[in-house]
This record gives C-alpha cells, structure tokens and sequence, in this order.
C-alpha cells in the first residue's frame, strides 16, 4: 500500500505554512517508487500461457548468433549449441536462472538521494532513446541532435519531480568518432544530472574510456563499484530471436565493469516480432530469459533488468505506432510478466508518434504513462519528451511531460480506503451540524497537498481569468522554464579540478560551465 495518511496536529496556521514549504517525502502525493500492479491485462492463466510459450521457444527455437565468448558462456552454463549454429536452453536451465537471478536491484545515484529501488511493483519514470533530431518548437523545425541537447536534457531531467531517472535520450550526431562520441554522451549526462543515468555503447572497445571517467568521478575504482551511478542499455538481441553479436560483447564488458544491465529487446510488432500482441509479448519475454541466462553466466547474480520493449506497428504503412493503445497494452502486459517473474523489468510507455508536443502528444503519452504504472512497471522508460516515433527529442515537451507523469504517478498510487477516507465523520459534521459543504473543513484542509497532485503547466482557470493572464500558451511556459532552468551553472556540474582532470584525459567537446 501506499500509506500518506497526513498528521493532524496543529492548527490551520499551521497547515498553511507548512503549504509554503516543500512536503517531506512520505507525505508528498507521488514520489519515485510508488506501488503500481492494480492493473492485470492477463488472466494468471493467460500469464502461464505466455510463460509456457516462452520456455517452448528458448527450448526449440533457441538464439543465432551468439559471439564465440557468448557461445562459451552459455553451453558452460548448460545451454546447448546445435549443428544449425542456434544455441537452445533447456529448461531447467531458464528456472533455475529465474529463481537465482538477483532480486535486489538499486540503481544508485551519483548523490545519494535519487537512488531507485527496484523490487515488487515499485514505480519509476525517465527518459530514454537514441533520439538522431531535436524538435525546435521555434518554427517547428527538426534539426540533428548534439551533444549540447544532450547535457541540457540532463540539466531539465535533474530539477523536475517527476523524472526519476536520466537515460540517454538521444545520439550526439555532432561527434563522428563514434569512441569520443559514447564518452562524451556520459560526461554529459552525469554534469548535468546527479539522478540515475543510462547509456549504451556501441562497440566493446568503447567501454573502457567510458569507465576510466566513471571512476575518476566516483573516486576510484573501488568507490563506483561500490555506487555504480550509470548502467548499461543494451539491445544484445535481434529479433527475431537472434543475439547481437556486438551487443553481447559489451554486455561482457560492462558486467565485468560493474554496469547494471538493461536487456533491451525491440521487436517490433508485425515485422520482427509476431503481429498479435500475445506473441509479441511471448518472443520478448523468451529473448530475455536467454538474456538472463547470458548475464548470469557470465556473472551469477548480476544486476541485470528485464527490458522487454516490444514496440507496435501500423500494419497500414509499417510505420511505428508506439503511441497506441497498442502499444500501451505491450507494456502493461509486459509489466504483468516481470512480476510473475518477480525481477525487476521496464518497457517503454510515453512516447507519441506526433511531430510536436501537441494535443496528439498529450493523449498518446497519458494513455501509456497510466497504463505502466497501474500495471506496476519498474522502469518506465521513454515517459517524456519523445516524438516522431522515437526520432526526435524535445527540451520543452519533457518539461511538460513532468505533468503528464505526476498524474500517471497520481493514478498509480491508487485509492486508500480507510476510516479516516471513508468520511463518515466529515459526512455527519458537514450535513447535519456544518455549512453543507466541505470547503475549508479541517480534513479538506489538512489532506490537500497529500491526496491531490496540482500541476506546474496545466491550466485550471476560468476563461475570464485565462483572459486577464494574457492568454497564457503552454508550449511558451514550458519555453519560459527552459529557459529559466539552463540560466545558470548546473546544481550536478563536476568540481572544477576534477572536470579539469578529465579533460586532461579525454576530449570532452562540451564548453566548461
């Protein structure tokens, strides 16, 4: 449950200072982690279907391609390497890996005070991606990406509420060396953030100069394993049911490193994953659980999260559709899986089709964002700032999004039925002693911060007022807060000998802050 029964002590003086001051966590209306699973798209029978078929495909289907180390690791483990060159998984093997895998996954952050726990249903919200264009709202224009964007993304996502985590949005396209390219995607998101931060890498060899920074920003070697503040994303399959052979070679080394691991499989529905959402949903749970086996193998317990991404398609044009219902049912019953597993998962919810950040975007990016947080989705990846389909990213549309999450975070900490909520006190005092309403009552009073999320954008005011504000325009206020947010030095920026180290060492192509 998610208990944030109010103290009633003290007077109404009281309560409206305590209104000017920022909330204490236990009492705030949604934080990171709340509780989802309310939500059940499966049937426990459907959910054991979908299980059974998993196990059936890893035992006769099996994976192609894995690289020779991950040929090693696996048929070590008990895997089993036909003569069509496909690696099968008996399964017992999978069980035993599901029941060994580790369970108690936080996902630190670089000060202490964002770290994510990833057990049960425990909700958290972020962005994601490898976003090639930024969406200029200033004459609608969309333009490549750089490694600027990048580090002013991470400087939003660190002051708003309702993003508890940063994974690299999108790709800096201004860095050719595709090495500098990976390093300098790190520096920027940890100087503009202290929140969680995800990452990939494309080749094994880009690893290392990455986590030679990490440590000089952890303190060591010792300090950034014990507090390992950035994970890996990393897509180590090709659906359908084929191992990146690439991928799997820097999920090695980023296991051996002490990165937590996203296993990211992104079949797409109807093309590379099958067209019905069961059978989607079927193959990336099965893609997975050979993931789970590969970490495992090369190292038992792991942090690894169990990233089933499938994403929907118009079958139309063969165009993505990962703003639909469809999709929104994708992750849901994904989220219903990692539970039955009871390892910590993420999908991808929140992102729209729509070019901008308009009335397309808003109902797209509710509709997902609600879903995977009543169906109890650890990581909900991609939540905010996401358009065209994954290609293009938006600093102002993340802003808002930090709304759109507050109130998905709303609907996921669900209702709380207690004597206090039930009211028949109030009911009695109002209607047969009181003024018949229940305005400025004590208990109106005194849970009005704790049971409502007000948003920072949205517009609640009358017509006549809206008129008298000026007419105010949303995409402006977001502009405005943007603005405002990226005005001064970050709060995350590194100490300046250390900053000054790393770009001795590397060649950071960010300006010093």
């Amino acid at each position: 449950m998610n208990d944030q029964t109010p103290s009633r002590s003290g007077g109404r003086a009281a309560r409206r200072a305590a209104r000017a001051t920022a909330l204490p966590d236990h009492l705030r209306p949604v934080r990171p982690g709340l509780e989802g699973g309310r939500y059940n798209p499966l049937t426990d029978s459907e959910v054991q279907r979908i299980h059974t078929a998993a196990l059936d495909a890893l035992e006769t289907i099996g994976l192609a391609d894995a690289p020779p180390s991950g040929v090693e690791y696996l048929t070590s483990a008990g895997a089993i390497l036909g003569d069509d060159g496909r690696i099968r998984f008996p399964r017992a093997l999978v069980e035993d890996t599901i029941a060994k895998a580790n369970r108690s996954i936080t996902l630190c952050s670089r000060d202490g005070k964002h770290d994510l726990d990833l057990s049960g249903s425990r909700v958290h919200y972020g962005t994601a991606g490898a976003a090639v264009h930024m969406v200029d709202i200033d004459g609608q224009n969309y333009r490549d990406s750089t490694v600027q964007d990048l580090h002013d993304a991470a400087r939003i996502c660190d002051v708003l509420d309702n993003i508890h985590f940063c994974q690299r949005p999108m790709i800096c396209r201004d860095i050719p060396d595709t090495v500098e390219m990976e390093y300098n995607s790190v520096y920027a998101c940890v100087s503009g953030t202290t929140k969680h931060i995800g990452t990939s890498f494309s080749e094994p060899h880009c690893v290392a100069p990455a986590v030679e920074m990490l440590h000089m920003i952890a303190g060591g070697e010792d300090a950034w394993r014990a507090r390992p503040f950035v994970s890996n994303t990393n897509c180590f399959v090709v659906p359908p049911m084929k191992f990146a052979s690439e991928s799997c070679q820097v999920m090695e080394e980023c296991i051996k490193a002490g990165l937590p691991v996203l296993l990211l499989s992104a079949g797409m529905s109807g093309a590379t994953a099958p067209s019905t959402i069961a059978g989607a949903i079927v193959q990336a749970v099965a893609e997975c659980l050979a993931g789970l086996v590969y970490v495992n193998a090369v190292k038992p317990g792991a942090p690894a999260i169990f990233g089933t991404w499938p994403f929907g398609l118009d079958l139309r044009t063969g165009a993505m559709s990962i703003g639909s219902g469809e999709q929104a049912l994708l992750s849901a019953g994904c989220a219903q899986m990692h539970r039955f597993y009871d390892l910590p998962g993420g999908a991808a919810a929140g992102a729209t089709d729509s070019k901008l950040p308009d009335m397309q975007a808003g109902w797209e990016q509710m509709c997902s964002n609600v879903m995977a947080g009543i169906s109890g989705l650890n990581m909900v990846y991609e939540a905010a700032g996401m358009h065209a389909s994954l290609l293009g990213f938006c600093h102002e549309s993340l802003i808002l999004g930090d709304d759109i999450i507050g109130q998905a975070l709303r609907c996921t900490r669900g209702i709380e039925v207690t004597d206090e909520t039930l009211a028949l006190d109030q009911m009695a005092k109002v209607c047969m002693e009181g003024p018949g309403h229940y305005l400025g009552t004590e208990q109106t009073l005194s849970r009005m911060q704790s049971d409502c999320v007000y948003p920072t954008f949205g517009d609640r005011t009358s017509p006549k007022e809206w008129v008298e504000l000026g007419k105010p325009d949303l995409l402006e206020k977001a502009a405005a807060r943007k603005l405002e947010i990226l005005a001064s030095r970050p709060a995350a920026a590194l100490d300046f000998a250390l900053d000054a180290d790393i770009r001795d060492t590397f060649n950071i192509h960010l300006p010093s802050s």
